[in-house]
């Protein structure tokens, strides 16, 4: 029987290809080689990035794009320590994202003259420190069992599973140890109270003038057209938080985004609700932007399926837990129905204003002659890039560009701001083009976190991503820059020379283009129509335009 045995890796790998895992993240390491080469062997490919905090964020990129499991694969020690701050983005995202890494040996001690151990690292106690659930697989008769268990704990969002070197290398008799399926962590589908709903009823019966903001939570329950259907019932305004981004495009009172990345035409709207339903949306400071965007003293109902986010970062008159879609469905049946003439929210007046207004009446240009304002650059951007596209965002100043840039939906939108930091979003891109590419995958960031990541443009040519990316390179730590301007302090630790990097991205196979205005922006239209592999167009930005988040936190801040 002996001869029958195979290692623990070689088990682990054929249950991930058996579970109908296509495809894993990650960065190889001499603990962890063994186990990714034996998957590639399997035929589940394995994506390898040039750093682990990029390894972790393509995982995470590739769930968010495709509703699938993302894995990624790292080492112990050095490799873990140099993860853990995508890991905390991941897990801070809510993706289903499951973080697999080599760990110490288990029960030995190294022989006398051998040593110290220069990989050992607690990566479980730092992992749950950093507030990211972990398993140990300690016991190779029992790994692969964890190893299913932790795969349908991480569908609730980044789990972390640790690999300790021995127990890898340890033979298992593969019958003996097959893993029985495991139950999925998701919770069900629920309606709110009957109770609930009537009090939400009372409320919304006297608001003539009804605002719904809805979120990425309740995009994802498949909410949209009753939310649609419930609005046009009793006359409401739609708006979204940024995250579920032109979930709304093409309905007449569509007013864009509520908060930091509002509009001046949606903003007219908003300020005359005398109601706001929240479905599925946070309601945090972004979305507010610090309680300053909604009329002051309306009720607000918050609807969510989880009883502690309402209320959470903002006061909820009516709390109702359940799920968007079906809580919509029940409001809609309880509702009466609202003659056209007591829908003041959708007024001829209002609806003349949403239809007329065009986003380039949204801010006063700030162009020079060798710099683009990056709100100018991004309507360009709209206009010739592919129309059926993902779009990645980075962090930074030039996330104001987002509002500006439209994509088909809330799902081909993927924000990477969870964790407040640049340079999230070079891996996160690579992961959604691999995710979702039936659609060609935009991918803007600033000069910031592109120096944080260059080395990923490697990535792409080597796996063959199809990319786009757009670097707005404002010359400076934009964020920074205007932090340190309100305060009157001084701003030259924060810039930094003008450098041209398309050559860079060119000496990696990448189509490229360094453009300073938009008319040289406006000729490179073919240049995205048919791509012949990765693309990479370097915008000069005028530093001087500022971002309205960096102003309100500005502000809150006191200075």
């Amino acid at each position: 029987m002996a001869a029958d045995k195979i290692p623990v890796y070689e088990a682990l790998a054929g249950d991930i290809r058996d579970l109908g895992i296509e495809c894993v993240f990650g960065l190889m390491s001499d603990d962890t080689a063994q186990f990714v080469t034996t998957l590639d062997a399997y035929g589940v490919r394995f994506f390898g990035a040039r750093h682990e905090n990029n390894a972790v964020c393509m995982a995470e990129g590739y769930a968010a794009a495709s509703g699938k499991l993302g894995i990624v694969i790292l080492g112990r020690g050095p490799a873990t320590a140099n993860g853990m701050h995508g890991m905390g983005y991941a897990k801070r995202a809510g993706t289903p994202v499951l973080m697999i890494m080599g760990a110490d040996p288990v029960g030995t001690r190294p022989a006398n003259g051998v040593g110290p151990d220069r990989k050992s690292f607690n990566a479980e106690d730092a992992l749950k420190a950093a507030g990211i659930p972990v398993v140990v697989a300690d016991d190779p008769a029992t790994a692969r069992r964890t190893l299913v268990k932790a795969m349908a704990d991480a569908e609730r969002g980044g789990h972390a599973l640790l690999l300790p070197t021995n127990v890898q290398l340890a033979r298992i008799d593969p019958e003996a140890t097959a893993p029985q399926e495991a139950v999925s962590a998701k919770p069900a589908s629920a309606p709110a109270r009957d109770t609930a709903i009537a009090t939400a009823v009372a409320v919304l019966e006297k608001a003539s003038r009804p605002l719904f903001l809805v979120g990425r939570g309740a995009y994802d329950t498949g909410a949209k057209d009753a939310i649609i259907a419930l609005a046009d019932h009793v006359g409401a305004a739609l708006v979204t938080t940024m995250k579920a981004k032109d979930m709304f495009t093409g309905h007449p009172f569509n007013c864009g985004v509520l908060g930091s990345f509002s509009n001046v035409g949606g903003r007219r709207l908003i300020e005359q609700a005398d109601c706001v339903v929240s479905f599925g949306a946070s309601l945090n400071q972004q979305t507010t932007s610090y309680a300053t965007a909604l009329p002051a003293d309306i009720p607000v109902i918050h609807v969510d399926s989880v009883r502690e986010n309402v209320g959470r970062w903002f006061t909820a008159d009516v709390g109702v837990v359940g799920d968007a879609r079906l809580v919509a469905e029940q409001l809609l049946a309880a509702l009466p129905v609202r003659p056209d003439d007591a829908k003041a929210m959708r007024s001829e007046e209002n609806a003349r204003w949403l239809a007329e207004f065009d986003m380039k009446d949204d801010f006063q240009p700030m162009n020079t002659p060798r710099t683009m304002d990056v709100r100018s650059a991004a309507l360009v951007l709209d206009e010739i890039l592919p129309k059926d596209r993902n779009l990645v965002f980075d962090s930074g100043n030039n996330l104001m560009a987002s509002s500006y840039i439209t994509v088909p939906g809330p799902a081909q939108f993927k924000l990477t701001t969870d964790f407040a930091s640049i340079g999230m979003g070079f891996g996160t891109a690579m992961g959604f083009a691999v995710g979702a590419p039936e659609r060609q995958t935009v991918f803007v960031l600033g000069d910031g976190s592109f120096l944080m990541t260059l080395g990923e443009l490697e990535t792409v040519a080597r796996e063959g991503i199809p990319l786009i990316i757009i670097l707005m390179n404002d010359c400076a730590y934009g964020a920074e820059l205007h932090f340190l301007k309100e305060r009157e302090a001084p701003v030259n630790l924060s810039v930094f020379p003008d450098i041209d990097y398309a050559p860079v991205a060119e000496a990696f196979g990448f189509e490229t283009a360094t453009v300073r205005t938009l008319d040289e922006l406006r000729e490179l239209a073919p240049l995205f129509e048919d791509p012949d592999g990765p693309v990479f167009v370097e915008c000069k930005i005028n530093a001087s335009v500022v971002a309205p988040f960096l102003l309100e936190t500005a502000s809150v801040a006191g200075k």
